[in-house]
C-alpha cells in the first residue's frame, strides 16, 4: 500500500545497524542505508518522537537445518554503529531473535509512550526487518516500511519482501517520502 498517513505519535524502529552487521555483503550499499536511516533519525528526534534502535545480541535456541553464522558474537558485534548517534532519549532494544518484539519488552514501552505507528529501515530487509514488520503489524501497530534504508544479503530475499510481504504488513515509501509526511501529519 502506497504511503499515506503517519500517526501522531510515531516511532522510528532501527534494525541492527550493528558493527557485526553493516560490513556484509548487501544487495543495496550500506552507506545509503546509513544515510537514509540518519535523515530520519534526525527528523524523528527534532520533532521528539521516539526512537527506537535494535541490536541482536544472540539468536534463537533452535535447531535449523542451516548453521548459524557465529555460534558466539565477536566482541563489539552487537555495538551500534557511530553514525546512528544514540541519544539519551532514544530506547535501545537488544534482541536474541529475529524479530523486535519476541522476548522483548518493545510492545509494552512503545504503549507506554502512547506509540500508534512505527517506521522501520535496518539489515536484513527478510529476517531482522521482516519479522520486526511482521511482530508490530501482530501486536496492532500501524506500520511503515522506508525501503531505500534496508537492504539484505540476499537480493531474492529483500525484493521479495518489499513485493509481497510488505504490502500486506503495512504502507511503505522512501525516506523523503516519510520525512515529508511527518511534516504534514496533525500532532
Amino acid at each position: 500500500m502506497p504511503l499515506t498517513t503517519l500517526d501522531p505519535k510515531t516511532a522510528l524502529i532501527v534494525v541492527d545497524l550493528q558493527k557485526g552487521i553493516i560490513n556484509s555483503p548487501v544487495v543495496h550499499p550500506i552507506a545509503d542505508v546509513i544515510e537514509h536511516t540518519q535523515a530520519l533519525l534526525t527528523e524523528f528526534r527534532q520533532l521528539n518522537l521516539p526512537v527506537i534502535l535494535v541490536n541482536v545480541a544472540g539468536g534463537a535456541p533452535g535447531r535449523t537445518e542451516q548453521p548459524r553464522r557465529f555460534a558466539t558474537f565477536p566482541d563489539g558485534f552487537s555495538d551500534l554503529i557511530p553514525e546512528l548517534d544514540r541519544q539519551a532519549s532514544d530506547i535501545v532494544v537488544t534482541k536474541r531473535t529475529w524479530g523486535a518484539f519476541a522476548s522483548t519488552d518493545l510492545e509494552a514501552q512503545l504503549k507506554a509512550n502512547g506509540v500508534t505507528q512505527v517506521v522501520i529501515t535496518g539489515v536484513a530487509t527478510g529476517t531482522g526487518v521482516e519479522a520486526t514488520a511482521r511482530q508490530a503489524y501482530e501486536a496492532g501497530f500501524n506500520v511503515t516500511l522506508a525501503t531505500n534504508a534496508m537492504t539484505d544479503v540476499r537480493p531474492e530475499a529483500h525484493a521479495y519482501s518489499i513485493a509481497h510481504v510488505f504490502p500486506r504488513l503495512g504502507e511503505t515509501g522512501t525516506t523523503q517520502e516519510i520525512i515529508t509526511l511527518l511534516g504534514t501529519r496533525s500532532a
